[in-house]
């Protein structure tokens, strides 16, 4: 491992509109290049978080797939966020991790809001996929996957001597009313997986009249923010040390008094 550089995006995601919003967060990374290794968006930066995009879901070889593809290796760094995306009958909340040299990876919400009926439009993800980034193990999570503590719980393999990541990223369109919470929750991830924590959010208001309030933020394992972004557009570019994470974890080797459990993840 050696330090990591993220970039943060945080803006106002236009209603329904994939190529403005191509256009606009196209900008935004251009203007990033160079200057780290991944660059996050929020959840469902094409179309703002809608039951109606079912409608407009692209598939994985549709124009947002391509631009991020592209993007990637533009600026040659990996650029990540979740848009709709449909595969045959079903429709995804679809995490992308897009990397400089043309390959996609992804990762499926698992958990669907229900309180804006989600689970009754988009098919929940099965699969708990960690990525690797510069020798850095990272968890990709979708909005209201933070609210659940034993899915991103970071787990310790004795047999490697590692936790499953170093690294849970969250991006969302987490709705102001509810910011304390989203606050909160982010910070005791951090804390309790002994892991650096990202979170991006959006800003504005959105086509259903809902207000956000960014709130996007780097933590580190002590759930010490490292950026916290306020409620206005802006990107930041922030640097995880590995070493602070390995010395953090040498000094409170937590896990090795954690219960073992093994985690479903099949259909429910």
């Amino acid at each position: 491992m050696r330090d990591l550089r993220v970039s943060l995006v945080q803006a106002a995601t236009l209603w329904h509109d994939a190529a403005a919003n191509r256009a606009l967060y196209g900008e935004l990374v251009r203007g990033l290049a160079d200057r780290g290794d991944l660059v996050v968006l929020p959840e469902t930066f094409t179309s703002g978080f809608s039951n109606d995009a079912v409608g407009r879901a692209e598939t994985m070889e549709g124009d947002s797939v391509a631009w991020l593809r592209a993007l990637a290796r533009e600026v040659c760094s990996v650029v990540t966020g979740s848009m709709v995306v449909r595969e045959g009958e079903r429709v995804f909340n679809r995490l992308l991790w897009a990397r400089p040299d043309g390959s996609v990876e992804w990762y499926d919400k698992r958990h669907l809001f229900r309180m804006a009926g989600e689970h009754t439009r988009y098919a929940g993800g099965e699969a708990r996929p960690v990525f690797e980034l510069h020798g850095w193990r990272v968890l990709p999570q979708v909005c209201y996957d933070l609210r659940f503590p034993v899915w991103t719980r970071n787990r310790f393999d004795a047999a490697l001597q590692r936790l499953d990541y170093d690294l849970a990223l969250f991006v969302a369109n987490w709705p102001a009313a509810r910011r304390y919470a989203w606050r909160t929750l982010l910070r005791a991830r951090a804390i309790e997986n002994l892991s650096y924590v990202v979170g991006v959010n959006r800003v504005g208001i959105d086509g259903n009249e809902i207000a956000y309030a960014g709130d996007s933020a780097a933590l580190d394992p002590l759930g010490q923010p490292l950026v916290e972004l306020g409620a206005q557009a802006q990107t930041v570019t922030c640097t995880l040390s590995a070493q602070a994470l390995q010395q953090h974890r040498e000094r409170f080797p937590a896990q090795l008094d954690a219960d073992l459990f093994t985690l479903d993840t099949g259909s429910r």
